[in-house]
């Protein structure tokens, strides 16, 4: 008996005194100072990769334009060998010509050469005009090295004598160097500049062998601490001070991490000992939802935002001083966090009961649209590979499964719907039939019956909520258990002398009336 009073008084304790206090969020203004402090870094960063790849477009690419970069190719054999010569010699040409404070990486004392590779089919015969050919698919590649020693002895392009293609075999041209630059942009911010390598790759595709040879250029980035520098006219006390607002950070966070984490092992260790007090004292099972009671879910998103804050703040503090270069990292896992601690601030809403609607709706309708989003993915699958598989040749938006399924929902939001219809090509009548046929279908059957039955879904539930608001909740047993107890757990009366706060404190209440109020 005793047991069974002392359990009615722990869970009375944890429910209106542990439950009620909770801990103080992390201000919120250290984690968007902080965000914004990296994010305004991050973007620096960013922007030198992209405005760079354009430089490097312009630059080596023949009669390039921002808007030819979708259809970028060339057609015929002279085409190909002027423009390879044409990269060559940029590249040779490469200081008397760019803007920026770009150079030739050196391996020890010499330059690192350009490297003009072609790939081709080790040998074949293809004869189009009598539909016959003979081919041997191993491939094999073909290399030159081209050192920036001297200049091209014309203004035409490097000689490339030695290097023929072969055109019926071949399957690509590549063309590798890399360049190195310093992004001094960082010094109006207070930042040690970054050295960069751009390991960059010009593609000639002919793998298609269709007559259009596509040509791509792209850069791999490396980002490295400078071997030697000094900067005047700058303190670089804003770089310590920055680390230190870190620290401050990644310190408030692990006390809340610690704390929040102790709350929810307590939580979890007088769930299981509820849960055992009533299947020996009342053979009853306890429901998931009442044991559930006992778990802190906010207490849960501090944990998980306190555990990427200061796993993204470490990475801060070493990118800052040039240990890592993980921006992309750093940058989920800081904003993923500011965005749990954004969403935790609902937590205090809770507590005001014109505001906490929102909360209790999405609670209250989870299961339900889980299990419905679940079935309608199903239909959404459906569409997504048959539009990839029958409309894939023939529309741009769904050449890819991926464009696939922000194309299809795009189109349940409104967007677009006209483009897509229209930019349908005509080559093929019965495809353009089927076309019509299927995004008519999927519009209708998403929009107006899918789309509205979730809708339905959230305002039933919305609906259900404020009923029981206005009429009263129903009693759950975790409450009726709670109710026994009419003293409440700050008042003293049940202190026992000798025993911790997770020990099950003494509560006055006759059994019989007990299990009966609990059986009702």
């Amino acid at each position: 008996m005793n047991r069974r009073l002392e359990s009615e008084e722990a869970v009375a304790s944890w429910w209106t005194g542990g439950r009620a206090k909770g801990l103080t969020h992390q201000p919120i203004g250290l984690h968007y100072l902080q965000l914004v402090s990296f994010g305004l870094s991050n973007q620096m960063v960013v922007t030198f990769k992209e405005e760079n790849l354009m430089a490097f477009k312009h630059l080596f690419l023949k009669d390039y334009t921002h808007h030819s970069s979708n259809s970028y190719a060339v057609y015929t054999q002279a085409e190909v060998y002027s423009h390879l010569s044409y990269i060559v010699d940029r590249f040779l040409r490469l200081r008397n010509i760019t803007v920026g404070n770009h150079a030739y990486e050196k391996d020890g004392h010499y330059f690192t050469p350009l490297l003009m590779c072609q790939q081709f089919y080790h040998n074949g015969s293809i004869l189009p005009g009598n539909e016959t050919f003979e081919i041997d698919a191993q491939v094999e590649e073909e290399c030159l090295e081209i050192y920036p020693v001297q200049l091209p002895t014309t203004m035409e392009g490097a000689d490339l004598s030695n290097f023929t293609l072969q055109f019926k075999r071949l399957l690509e041209v590549n063309v590798y160097f890399t360049l190195k630059a310093i992004n001094l942009q960082t010094v109006q911010h207070h930042e040690l500049p970054d050295c960069y390598d751009f390991s960059i790759t010009i593609r000639f595709n002919n793998r298609a062998h269709s007559g259009q040879i596509k040509v791509d250029l792209d850069n791999d980035v490396d980002i490295n601490e400078c071997r030697d520098w000094k900067v005047t006219g700058a303190s670089p006390k804003n770089i310590y001070y920055t680390v230190l607002f870190d620290v401050v950070i990644i310190l408030t966070c692990l006390a809340s991490l610690v704390l929040c984490t102790r709350s929810v092992s307590t939580g979890v260790q007088l769930q299981f000992e509820y849960r055992a007090f009533f299947l020996r004292h009342f053979g009853k099972l306890v429901s998931w939802s009442d044991r559930m009671e006992f778990i802190n879910g906010w207490y849960i998103l501090i944990v998980i935002s306190d555990i990427l804050t200061i796993t993204g703040s470490v990475l801060k503090i070493a990118i800052q001083l040039k240990a890592l270069t993980s921006y992309d990292i750093c940058s989920i896992l800081l904003g993923t966090g500011t965005m749990l601690v954004w969403i935790g601030v609902l937590r205090y809403m809770g507590y005001f009961k014109k505001y906490n609607i929102l909360i209790i709706t999405l609670r209250a309708a989870f299961p339900n649209v889980i299990r419905f989003c679940c079935c309608a993915a199903m239909i959404y699958l459906g569409y997504c590979f048959c539009g990839w598989i029958v409309l894939g040749p023939y529309h741009d938006k769904f050449r890819s499964l991926n464009t696939v399924t922000e194309c299809l929902f795009s189109l349940i939001n409104g967007d677009d719907m006209f483009a897509t219809f229209k930019n349908m090509q005509q080559k093929s009548y019965l495809v353009w039939l089927f076309s019509r046929v299927y995004l008519y279908t999927f519009v209708s059957l998403f929009i107006y019956m899918v789309l509205s039955l979730f809708i339905t879904l959230i305002t039933d539930t919305y609906e259900t909520i404020k009923q029981q608001q206005s009429d009263g909740e129903p009693v759950s047993e975790l409450q009726a258990f709670i109710s026994e107890c009419k003293d409440h757990p700050s008042s003293g009366c049940y202190r026992v002398e000798g025993r911790s706060s997770t020990c099950l404190f003494c509560c006055v209440r006759r059994p019989n009336d007990l299990q009966e109020r609990l059986e009702c």
